[in-house]
C-alpha cells in the first residue's frame, strides 16, 4: 500500500486528526502487525515528535496537545488542487479572503519541496481566473460567522437589505448555506415569521452569533429545499413567460436557469424571479422560439432594446 517510510508520516497525519489512536487501528490502517506499528511511532520519537502512550492491551497512542506540523504529505495533483481551489474562491463571490488566501498560499510555499512549489507557480502564472459579472461579493465576517453558528447550532442576529431596498433587523436559526447563481444564500427559521426563510448574504450586515442555542433539523436537504423554492425568491422583477417548447426541451434549456416551468397549450410556461433582465432575455432568445411575455412590462422593453440594438449591428459596416 505504501512504503515504510510514508506509513511513518501517515502515522502523523493520523495522530494530528484524532484525541488518541490505538495500536490496533493503526495496523489495521495501514496493513501492518502491532510490532511495526511500534517501530514507526519509536521513529517518530526519534524525529523529536512529542507521543504519547498508554499501556496494556486497549493502551493507545496520542500527541501532546497542541502540536501541530504543516500538511507536508501532499502528492503533485492535491498542491495544484490546493492552489487553484484558493485562487478560485473569487469565482464565488469570496474576494475579501484574498489576504487568507495568499497567507495559506505562502505558508504552502514555505513547507513544500521544491518539486510540488511548482505547482502552485502553475496556477500563478498561467491560469487565469476571474469572477463573472453576475456574482455577488460576500463579505468574509459574514460567511464565517454564519457557518460557525449553523455548526454550533446557535441562533443569530442580523441586519437585511431586501430586494426592494428596506431594512429589517433579523434573528433566525440558521439551518445550511448554499452558493448557486453566483449569490450566497442562508437558510432559515425566521422567528419574526415563525417560517424557514432564505436570505443573501451580501445582502446580510452586523451579523452576531447569540448564545442561544437550538436543534437543528437531522434530515434538512438545503438542496432540494433550494431547487423547489429558488424561483421565487425574492427579485427585482417576477418574470411570467410562455415558451414554444417541449417539457423535454425546456429541462435541457433552463435546468441550471432555476426557473418553474409547467406546460401549458403546447409549449412551456415559465416563472422565476430576476434582477437583471437582459441576461436573461438574451438567454430566451438563444433558444430560437416564439416567446409570449406576460409580465413583467420591463421585460418587453429589454427585448426592444435588445432588438434595436441587433437592427443596427446587422446594418452595420467594418
Amino acid at each position: 500500500m505504501y512504503d515504510p517510510i510514508m506509513r511513518v508520516f501517515i502515522v502523523l497525519e493520523i495522530l494530528q486528526g484524532r484525541d488518541h489512536v490505538t495500536g490496533a487501528e493503526l495496523a489495521q490502517r495501514l496493513e501492518v502487525d502491532l510490532r511495526t506499528v511500534q517501530r514507526y511511532i519509536v521513529r517518530l520519537k526519534d524525529l523529536g515528535i512529542p507521543i504519547g502512550s498508554s499501556p496494556g492491551v486497549g493502551g493507545a497512542y496520542r500527541l501532546r496537545r497542541g502540536f501541530q506540523l504543516p500538511p507536508l504529505l501532499l502528492t503533485n495533483e492535491e498542491a495544484f488542487g490546493l492552489s487553484l481551489g484558493l485562487r478560485a474562491l473569487r469565482q464565488i463571490g469570496l474576494a475579501a479572503f484574498a489576504p487568507a488566501t495568499e497567507g495559506a498560499l505562502a505558508k504552502l510555499g514555505r513547507v513544500l519541496p521544491d518539486s510540488l512549489r511548482e505547482s502552485i507557480r502553475t496556477v500563478e502564472d498561467v491560469v487565469s481566473l476571474e469572477p463573472g459579472p453576475w456574482v455577488a461579493p460576500t463579505s468574509m465576517e459574514c460567511l464565517v460567522t454564519s457557518a460557525s453558528a449553523i455548526r454550533a447550532e446557535r441562533r443569530i442576529f442580523f441586519a437585511y437589505q431586501s430586494h426592494d431596498q428596506t431594512t429589517s433587523n433579523r434573528e433566525i436559526e440558521p439551518y445550511a448555506m448554499m452558493h448557486t447563481d453566483g449569490r450566497w444564500y442562508l437558510i432559515g427559521r425566521c422567528l419574526a415569521r415563525n417560517a424557514l426563510r432564505t436570505f443573501r448574504l451580501d445582502r446580510m450586515t452586523q451579523v452576531e452569533m447569540l448564545p442561544t442555542s437550538f436543534d437543528r433539523p437531522t434530515d434538512f436537504d438545503a438542496r432540494r429545499y433550494m431547487a423547489e423554492r429558488m424561483p421565487f425568491i425574492q427579485s427585482e422583477h417576477q418574470i411570467d413567460v410562455w415558451i414554444d417548447m417541449t417539457v423535454k426541451e425546456a429541462n435541457h434549456n433552463f435546468a441550471l436557469w432555476r426557473v418553474s416551468m409547467l406546460p401549458e397549450q403546447g409549449g412551456i410556461r415559465l416563472r422565476c424571479g430576476r434582477d437583471r433582465l437582459e441576461l436573461f432575455a438574451a438567454m430566451l432568445l438563444s433558444t430560437g422560439r416564439r416567446i409570449v411575455v406576460h409580465h413583467p412590462a420591463e421585460l418587453r422593453e429589454t427585448f426592444h432594446r435588445i432588438s434595436l440594438r441587433a437592427t443596427e449591428a446587422a446594418a452595420s459596416t467594418p
